[in-house]
């Protein structure tokens, strides 16, 4: 079968950029820059920023979207949110608290079990577009493609290296026994993470 022939689902279809409305081009260049993120060559037309770690960038520019200014809402993945929200504060970027999606709703704080997915804070650009910061740190089954694990950038791998640490701890724990063998449980779980599997105990 000729690729023309192939269905939506069989090809790689990849996020590439999300355009973000805004009303003046160099203040909204000059606050992503400041929380950090790079700015990418472009041609002259065009504004590019990815955030680290991310395989989406943002554009903005002038008559790019007819969307209103500000109306844009998007999320930013972490995998430590306090840090995350500490880096921006520091930044001087306003960031409303940390707060959980718990069974009755929303509650103040982070997850009392720091489970994934739950702990979230927003902040906004000087337009008004709004960001939720996300805490992910294990993706649920079926989020995930079956392909070789990477980290992409050093605070990433080294919080997955805190959390497989902290899981070893609590192996030990349960077993009693120092584990010899930690670098291939670091590994196992590590991998299950980010996969999405079942993670060793």
């Amino acid at each position: 079968m000729s690729t023309t022939d192939a269905g939506p689902g069989s090809f790689d279809q990849k996020i590439e950029v999300v355009v973000v409305p805004v009303s003046d081009v160099e203040r909204a260049k000059e606050f992503y820059v400041r929380i950090g993120w790079r700015l990418d060559a472009t041609p002259p037309w065009v504004v590019q920023l990815t955030p680290p770690g991310s395989g989406c960038s943002v554009q903005f520019g002038e008559n790019l979207t007819p969307a209103a200014p500000g109306s844009a809402t998007s999320y930013v993945v972490v995998s430590d949110i306090e840090a995350a929200r500490r880096a921006l504060v520091a930044a001087g970027v306003e960031v409303e608290e940390i707060y959980h999606i718990g069974p009755g709703g929303r509650a103040p704080g982070l997850d009392p079990e720091r489970g994934t997915y739950r702990s979230r804070a927003s902040f906004q650009d000087p337009d008004g577009n709004n960001w939720w910061l996300q805490e992910i740190t294990t993706r649920l089954p079926g989020r995930v493609d079956p392909a070789p694990a990477a980290y992409t950038s050093v605070g990433e791998l080294a919080a997955a290296l805190r959390r497989a640490e902290a899981a070893h701890g609590e192996h030990e724990k349960r077993t009693g026994e120092p584990d010899a063998d930690w670098p291939t449980w670091y590994a196992t779980y590590m991998l299950a993470e980010q996969a999405g599997t079942e993670p060793p105990i």
